[in-house]
């Protein structure tokens, strides 16, 4: 049993990860990265999810129940990978804190009956696989970087709380440029460069470098044609402590030549 957090702890980390496809549970070195860093924390008192796979405005918290039926938001997948179960207990008690700490310009809505998706409950399955902890998972209202950022700070308090704010989406995530799709297959150039100036931009704690990353970062666009894969990381910087302060990596190297880097913020 691992030891539950508390308030001699000080605030749960902010974590952004790389969620990979159902398939990850299926790979060795990633899972036993993921279930190494779990083991390296205080079991929390809650997660608070935001997934890559959930873009709805207003902001929107998923179900609060216990064991409500996972979104299997994927396709072409063997039938295996439909069956997963996660069967978290809901956290009500943390939907309504959200709703607190959120400003009243930030409307809240609630979908009771949606599930966690892939970008939630994957990693989650290798992180905490007795699914004992209860998991709220909210929607990106926006992709706008600084919305996000800002809807982080509103969220720090939750970390004091022993909430694990958790951002889960993939570094690079240029999939249409991928070529050769074994998991160990060698990352293409842009996906090296991009990863290597996020690396550069988190050392220095570089914000406003961060945010340009449409502009600024090397290998754009097919590191992110799209870019709902890389925004939860800003909400995961915005619940920093100290945003500019330089993270703790946990987890590099690439997985289909996509970036895996993870980290973890105070």
């Amino acid at each position: 049993m691992r030891r539950a957090w508390t308030e001699a702890d000080g605030p749960m980390p902010a974590v952004y990860l790389g969620h990979g496809a159902p398939t990850l549970v299926d790979d060795e070195r990633w899972t036993a990265e993921l279930a190494a860093w779990a083991r390296s924390l205080p079991r929390p008192r809650a997660i608070l999810v935001v997934s890559a796979h959930w873009e709805s405005a207003p902001l929107t918290l998923g179900a609060t129940a216990d064991a409500v039926p996972l979104t299997y938001d994927f396709y072409g997948f063997p039938r295996r990978y439909y069956e997963m179960t996660y069967p978290a207990p809901g956290a009500p008690d943390l939907a309504e804190r959200v709703k607190a700490l959120v400003p009243r310009t930030e409307p809240v809505a609630e979908q009771p009956d949606r599930g966690l998706d892939h970008g939630a409950y994957v990693p989650l399955m290798v992180m905490y696989p007795e699914a004992d902890v209860p998991v709220l998972q909210m929607s990106m209202p926006s992709l706008d970087p600084e919305r996000l950022f800002e809807l982080g700070r509103r969220l720090r308090p939750l970390r004091e709380e022993g909430v694990l704010v958790m951002g889960s989406g993939f570094l690079t995530h240029g999939l249409p440029f991928l070529r050769d799709w074994r998991p160990d297959a060698p990352a293409p150039g842009w996906s090296r460069e991009f990863d290597a100036w996020a690396r550069e931009a988190l050392a220095r704690g570089d914000v406003d470098e961060r945010m340009a990353f449409r502009d600024r970062a090397p290998g754009m666009p097919y590191a992110h044609p799209t870019v709902e894969h890389f925004a939860p990381l800003f909400v995961a910087l915005g619940a920093a402590s100290d945003p500019e302060a330089p993270p703790e990596t946990t987890i590099e190297g690439f997985y289909m030549g996509l970036a895996k880097r993870s980290f973890q913020v105070a």
